[in-house]
């Protein structure tokens, strides 16, 4: 095997023209010199100098090495300084994946934090809601995933994430949401049973999934004529008077509820919001970084 502390040799004994000014060139004794090169015509298995009493020339194949080399240790060069710039934050990339609430308050705050610390940082953004969000990062299309889950959600989901490193953020409270003039609006909090014979208005196909559970829990089955992912679309149906809905507080965070208000829900539901990557991107100084802002971020 050809190594680059054997081709910096060679290089100096070319320039040089002998192995005792290539040794007072390169810093060190002029047998290391004569040994490292031995070690370098064995690996490439052909002579690569002609030594002829004083003088040396290179062989065909000597003048070959000599001209990959200058390209092969400028790469090396060029390679070692950008890893050195990635490990020591002046460079690198983080492509992270949230949910649109996360997206929208935690996210925001954390890459400005992270930008102003760490400006060779670059760091893109994609919205995809979990499960998806987690698979893109299994398959590598990011490196981050903000995710969240439900405690009460069915026991076979519990594991999903036992192969990734996991950065808990937040517990996110959710609450009800009806029209203005609904008869519960000024009740300040409300048993969910007592909105059995609503239309409702769900989200995510998780979050619905996780509605229907509770719901079921309180002995009834919600009937869900609307279905989108937008939290301002909700928001509007409710206020419009066509249902009701529970939506995360970090949703509420970034939305006007116009012609509609908020009630404490009984039982009370939380979600666990986390940000995963794996076991190996979670020891890239970038993506340990982000993480670092992420949980700042989710503490205020």
């Amino acid at each position: 095997m050809i190594e680059a502390r054997h081709l910096r040799v060679l290089r100096a004994v070319a320039a040089t023209g002998s192995f005792s000014a290539a040794a007072r060139e390169l810093g060190c004794t002029q047998p290391a010199v004569s040994q490292q090169m031995k070690a370098l015509e064995g690996a490439a298995g052909t002579p690569l100098l002609i030594r002829s009493g004083r003088e040396m020339r290179l062989t065909e194949a000597g003048r070959a090495l000599v001209r990959h080399a200058t390209g092969i240790l400028a790469g090396l060069t060029a390679a070692e300084e950008e890893v050195a710039a990635i490990a020591g934050l002046r460079a690198g990339r983080v492509r992270l994946v949230s949910f649109p609430s996360g997206s929208s308050t935690l996210v925001p705050m954390a890459l400005a934090e992270l930008r102003a610390a760490h400006p060779g940082t670059r760091v893109s953004l994609v919205e995809a809601e979990p499960p998806a969000s987690v698979e893109m990062l299994r398959s590598g299309d990011c490196e981050i995933a903000l995710a969240f889950r439900y405690p009460q959600m069915s026991e076979e989901a519990s594991g999903e994430w036992d192969d990734l490193v996991l950065r808990p953020l937040l517990n996110d409270r959710l609450v009800g949401v009806v029209p203005e003039g609904h008869k519960l609006a000024g009740a300040g909090a409300v048993g969910i049973a007592e909105l059995a014979g609503e239309p409702w208005i769900a989200g995510c196909p998780r979050c619905r999934g996780h509605l229907v559970e509770v719901c079921e829990s309180e002995g009834f089955t919600p009937r869900i004529d609307f279905a989108t992912d937008d939290y301002p679309t909700v928001i509007g149906l409710v206020g419009a008077g066509l249902g009701v809905a529970v939506l995360p507080e970090l949703a509420l965070e970034s939305v006007r509820t116009k012609g509609a208000t908020t009630l404490d829900v009984e039982p009370a539901v939380r979600r666990e919001v986390v940000a995963l990557t794996l076991p190996d991107l979670a020891r890239v100084p970038a993506v340990a970084a982000t993480l670092d802002r992420l949980e700042q971020a989710a503490r205020r």
